[in-house]
Order: structure tokens, then C-alpha cells, then sequence
């Protein structure tokens, strides 16, 4: 049986990351003062003796970024103090919009610099929430932006990070293959975009056996989609993205608890389309091409097998260890694609090991490269945008780990050791090292609350690979 629902356009994703911002002058427009701890004291001592005695007893030890509000001596709200970290500005503002009253705002001072952007970029993170299903119920605070010196990098950024989360925060019942091409080609809109899908029993007749081998039990067909944008002049990069729509674990399946979250595995695709919608609304000198593999890992009677021989596009043949590392199988045939067009870059996203968590935590994205420069500039990247990104070795002499007795290599491991290195090492495989990769192997999904980064789905190291691209290119 295949399954072809269409996809009603009022449910493709359309982020509007905006509505937390307004321009011009407002009235009753409430004054928001951003100062650093050490410089607390100092500023207090300017404020009026009303104000400083209320500080003094309602607000004795202000915590870093949690709003003051600070009333008149009607007892209506007359500003706002914020204490800011020197080391994380990025996230001053990020309570704000869930935790002020309804109104208009407006910075009238930020600590550390007279650049305004981080923490507009921090309110508008803060202010997103997932409302495909239920309304938001928080009140409307708005945020004035004009003092901006980048506007369009702001909402550039935001509506990649907020693309990002909707994604991954939607449920697979309405993010199967066929409705993640139909966010795809939503996103490109409005853009000069070649956009195409190789789906079904097409992709053995295309040449991705390995991504029709791990989608073809399910009942929704699996696909690769493609685009492509930019000038031929352009230096070309390719962004590939994991899009498991959902996994079972295959017949190596999971338990209930690790299938809980599993329809965050398309997070890999969330991230290559929100870079991806950056460096066109950013405009960036790049020739664009994207690759994303979409499948649902799922169970049935012609479902792929452990011990199964699968030959890839490139010819390598690989011997299914475990039908639940299914995200390197489909990741493989897109890089093989992806190379044949000999890019000067290729960068994939991917939620791909457990490993990779155990080793920094679900907060920090590790990063995989076969180019000593690239880490160079994506580190410094990173550090400059407040966006934590950490590098892994690809250890050369673990690749033994992934030898068969029978087929050129194994999708995973013979232990339990050093996995997300042994799942970078197999990618690798599949890329010459003439040309520069890079891997990213992401959570996707915050797991706790915190300043501008709400519980659910999570754009990891995404404003970090912005950043990288415009040092490199621009």
C-alpha cells in the first residue's frame, strides 16, 4: 500500500517570527534598562529616591536575566531593569516576552555595547512558542526595533531558528515524507528555486538504494528532495539534512521511551532548511544546493533486515548492523550525490547518536570536518554569535570498527564505544577528501526551559554555520 496524502496548505509550516516587534513611536512605550551586575550599583545610585527604595526592599538581589518591573509611585508599571551577563548578552531579554505584562517596550540602554542586536535577537528567540495546535495564551509584549543595525540579519535569523523549532515540534502524523516536501517548497517561495522530488520506486530507478531500502515499509513513500538557488558563479555548498520523519528503530526496534521523541529525527532536515532560508533571505554569494533524504524508518513485511547487504550510490556495499543507524544509510546516498557535483562545501545535519549526548550534553552540537581551517573558522564563528558548538576527532583508527566479513563496511560499530565518532567516520567514507565536509550531529530539542530557549525543538549551532558562511563568502 502507498500512501500520498496531500498536504492542505493552511498546515504547511509558515513561521511569523516577527509579531514580538513593532516600529515607530508609541506613547506609553515602557523603557527597558539593560545593565551588567558590576555595574549595578552605580546605576541604582542614579535612579530617584523612589525608585532606589524600592530596589532596596522589593528587589534586594536582582537574578541575571529575570525583568524587574519597577512602578511609578501610582504603583503602574514606569520601566524595567534587566541584569545581564557579560559572557552570555545573547539571552538577556529572552523572559521578557513570556514574563512582562502586555504592552510596548523599548531599550533605552544596553550594557557592554551600544550594539542593540543581540538582545533584540535574544527577545524575539524568547518570545516563540508552538501554536500549530492550541492558542498562545501569554500576553502580547512587543519590542521596539528600530534602533536595529541589522534588521534583515535579525529576522532573517529568527525566522530560520523559529522554521526550525516548528518543524521539529510537529508531530509525525504531519511531518511524514510528503509534508516535509511540502514545507520545503513553501519555504522556497517567493525565491528563484529549482525544487524537485525523486520518490518511491523512483529512487532504485534514480540510484538512492539505500534511502529507498530504509523508507520502503512504510506506507508513506520516501524521497529525496532537492533545490537549488544562487548564480552559477557562485561558489557552490551543499546543505544535506537526516529527515527521518519518524523512527520505529526498524526491526532493531526501540523501546517506548526512546520512540518517544523520535519525531525529532527530521531535525537534520529542520537545520539544512533553516540555514538554508538564512543564506537566501541573507542573500549570501553562495550556489545553494540542498539534499534532504525524507523517510519514516517504520516496520512491515518488506522492511530492511539486520544482516541485510545494501549496495550505496557510490558502489560501496554495506552490511546492516543495526536497522536502528538507519539516519548514515540515507545520509550516505545524498552525500554521494552531493559530490558528484564537486561543491566547494558540504555541510550535513544530523540527530544521529546517542553518543554524541553522552559525550557534551543535549545543549551542544558536536562537529565532525575533514579540514583543519574549517574548524578554525567555525569556532571563531561560533564564540562571536554565542552559538556552542565543539568539535570531535575523526579518529582514523576507529574506522576498523566498521569492518564486515562480508561487504565493504557495517552501518555502526562491533561496540558499544566511541559512537559518534564511528557514524562521523562512516559519512566520511563516502566524501574524498579533496573536498572540504562538515557534520554536525544535533539534539534538536531542548529539554528543559531556559532564557530564549523554550522546551521542544531547538535550532542547535544553526546561527553558528550562518555566521561561518558569511566570514567565508562575503
Amino acid at each position: 500500500m502507498v500512501l500520498e496524502s496531500p498536504v492542505p496548505r493552511n498546515e504547511v509550516v509558515t513561521p511569523d517570527s516577527l509579531q514580538c516587534f513593532y516600529t515607530g513611536k508609541v506613547s506609553d512605550s515602557i523603557p527597558v534598562h539593560v545593565v551588567f551586575h558590576a555595574d549595578y550599583a552605580g546605576w541604582k545610585g542614579r535612579q530617584s529616591p523612589v525608585v532606589q527604595n524600592w530596589l532596596q526592599t522589593a528587589c534586594i538581589r536582582p537574578e541575571p536575566n529575570r525583568p524587574v518591573c519597577i512602578p511609578d509611585t501610582q504603583g503602574r508599571l514606569a520601566s524595567v531593569l534587566v541584569i545581564a551577563e557579560p559572557e552570555n548578552i545573547l539571552w538577556s531579554l529572552g523572559q521578557g516576552p513570556h514574563s512582562l505584562p502586555a504592552g510596548h517596550y523599548h531599550l533605552v540602554e544596553t550594557a557592554g555595547a551600544p550594539d542593540p542586536d543581540p538582545y533584540l535577537l535574544g527577545w524575539g528567540m524568547g518570545a516563540y512558542r508552538y501554536t500549530r495546535y492550541r492558542k498562545n495564551e501569554n500576553p502580547a509584549c512587543m519590542l521596539c526595533i528600530d534602533g536595529a543595525k541589522d534588521r534583515l540579519r535579525i529576522e532573517a535569523l529568527l525566522e530560520a531558528v523559529t522554521l526550525v523549532r516548528d518543524l521539529v515540534n510537529t508531530p509525525a502524523s504531519d511531518m511524514m515524507p510528503q509534508h516535509l516536501e511540502a514545507h520545503m517548497r513553501s519555504i522556497t517561495e517567493g525565491f528563484s528555486v529549482d525544487l524537485s522530488a525523486c520518490v518511491g520506486d523512483a529512487l532504485i530507478e534514480q540510484n538512492y538504494p539505500t534511502i529507498h531500502a530504509v523508507g520502503r515499509a512504510s506506507v508513506h513513500p520516501p524521497r529525496l528532495i532537492a533545490w537549488h538557488w544562487g548564480r552559477k558563479g557562485y561558489p557552490r555548498v551543499t546543505l544535506i539534512g537526516k529527515g527521518v520523519s519518524f523512527d520505529s528503530g526498524g526491526l532493531d526496534i526501540k523501546s517506548s521511551r526512546g520512540m518517544r521523541l523520535m519525531k525529532k529525527d527530521m531535525g537534520g532536515a529542520a537545520h539544512a532548511a533553516g540555514v538554508a532560508s538564512a543564506i537566501m533571505k541573507l542573500d549570501l554569494p553562495i550556489r545553494l544546493q540542498v539534499l534532504i533524504p525524507a523517510v519514516e524508518n517504520a516496520i512491515s513485511g518488506n522492511a530492511y533486515r539486520p544482516g541485510d547487504v545494501l549496495t550505496s550510490r557510490s558502489g560501496k556495499t554495506i552490511e546492516v548492523e543495526d536497522t536502528d543507524a538507519e539516519g548514515r544509510l540515507i545520509l550516505c546516498d545524498a552525500i554521494s550525490q552531493a559530490v558528484e557535483g564537486k561543491p566547494d562545501l558540504i555541510i550535513d545535519f544530523a540527530t544521529l547518536t546517542g553518543a554524541a549526548r553522552v559525550a557534551l550534553g543535549t545543549e551542544v552540537p558536536a562537529f565532525f570536518t575533514n579540514d583543519t581551517g574549517i574548524t578554525r573558522e567555525l569556532v571563531g564563528a561560533s564564540v562571536h554569535v554565542d552559538d556552542p558548538v565543539w568539535q570531535l576527532p575523526l579518529h582514523r583508527s576507529y574506522r576498523r570498527l566498521l569492518d564486515s566479513d562480508i561487504a565493504d563496511i557495517s552501518n555502526c560499530s562491533s561496540t558499544d564505544y566511541a559512537g559518534a565518532i564511528t557514524a562521523a567516520l562512516f559519512l566520511a567514507e563516502f566524501v574524498p577528501d579533496a573536498i572540504p565536509w562538515l557534520h554536525f550531529d544535533v539534539m534538536s530539542w531542548n529539554t528543559s526551559e531556559r532564557a530564549g530557549r523554550p522546551k521542544g525543538g531547538e535550532a542547535m549551532g544553526l546561527r553558528a554555520v550562518v555566521e561561518f558562511l558569511q566570514r567565508r563568502y562575503a
